[in-house]
């Protein structure tokens, strides 16, 4: 039995979904070589294929309508790599100049796609609260998004960062308002959406967004670790912590630098001084818990504006899967729009 199918704080739904889903494949690679390898050989292949057909089972009309929505992708050239970008904007028909949440995919920073079936319904039910969805499909570092390079740090943060540039170069030709947008991001995802903070504070670009919404935070990069009790006590329940190999599939140097734009766990009370508002949204049952309650608590430590919610009953990442827990997700996507509204006026 999959760890958690019989654990009582979990919603039954998400027990129920533990019995059937399919345990992750370890990589216990030892170089980032060797993780690219393993994660694009044909046993790899087979099972993300059936991982898709999951995922397509969670893209329905009834639980995330495409009526009312206006649909379409958008290219744009990343710095300073030069490559190109895909953005995925969902948002209402017939609006004039919307709010917009920049969201940033999960899957650890290696991984997924903002197209993937699982992406395309939560954007739509995040569209469905009045704001436009501008998707971003960033380079992976170990198996290919729409973006064919597989690159590690800092390639998908830096294309993070430049397509919240482009969104708000480009505002008024999508029906932006760009006074008005905020980077939002689930685990991996939760990851780059504050360290493109991090980095457009640094540059001198955070005036760009109003706000960080970052939910399940991949941040701490290597596991277990005893200042996290949840990465002990909820390891196995949906993730395995000890074969992720984060810090070596996104990239190890960055991580034994202790470098917050990797991996934002490392970063300092200076560090965060000037970021706006930010919402960390954890859940209960999760392994990552406790790295998205430390960074909140260091906000309050620096005196930054933040928030911080804890979704009960939850496993990693719960809200995305809009299918297993639609009223779960439904909530947080509401969550997301008062955020938007209340840190953009």
């Amino acid at each position: 039995m999959a760890k958690g199918a019989d654990d009582p704080r979990l919603d039954p739904r998400i027990r129920a979904m533990l019995t059937t889903m399919p345990q992750p494949a370890p990589n216990p690679a030892t170089t980032r070589e060797e993780m690219v390898a393993r994660a694009n050989s044909p046993e790899a292949n087979e099972r993300a294929a059936m991982v898709q057909k999951l995922f397509s089972q969670i893209d329905t009309e009834p639980l995330a309508p495409t009526k009312g929505l206006d649909i379409s992708t958008h290219g744009f050239t990343s710095q300073p790599d030069g490559n190109t970008v895909k953005i995925q904007l969902i948002k209402p028909e017939g609006a004039g100049a919307l709010p917009c949440v920049y969201y940033i995919h999960g899957g650890g920073m290696q991984d997924f796609s903002c197209f993937d079936a699982m992406y395309r319904t939560w954007g739509r039910l995040l569209a469905h609260q009045g704001m436009a969805i501008a998707m971003v499909d960033f380079r992976n570092s170990l198996r290919p998004s729409s973006a064919p390079e597989i690159e590690p740090f800092p390639a998908g943060l830096n294309d993070c960062a430049s397509g919240v540039r482009w969104v708000s170069e480009n505002a008024g030709k999508l029906g932006i308002d760009k006074d008005r947008i905020i980077v939002a991001g689930e685990s991996g995802g939760g990851n780059l959406t504050l360290a493109t903070g991090l980095k457009l504070n640094r540059d001198g670009d955070i005036g760009l967004v109003k706000g960080l919404y970052a939910l399940c935070p991949d941040i701490a990069g290597k596991w277990p670790d005893d200042r996290l009790p949840s990465s002990i006590e909820n390891n196995g329940i949906l993730l395995h912590l000890e074969g992720m190999g984060a810090a070596i599939a996104y990239g190890i140097d960055a991580y034994e630098a202790k470098d917050p734009l990797a991996w934002p766990l490392f970063a300092s009370e200076e560090d965060v001084k000037g970021l706006p508002p930010v919402m960390i949204s954890v859940n209960e049952c999760d392994p990552l818990r406790d790295e998205g309650i430390e960074f909140y608590r260091l906000l309050l430590r620096t005196g930054q504006p933040a928030q911080c919610r804890n979704v009960m009953g939850t496993s990693h990442g719960t809200e995305i899967a809009a299918h297993m827990c639609p009223d779960i997700s439904r909530q947080t996507a509401a969550s997301i729009a008062q955020f938007l509204k209340e840190v953009s006026g």
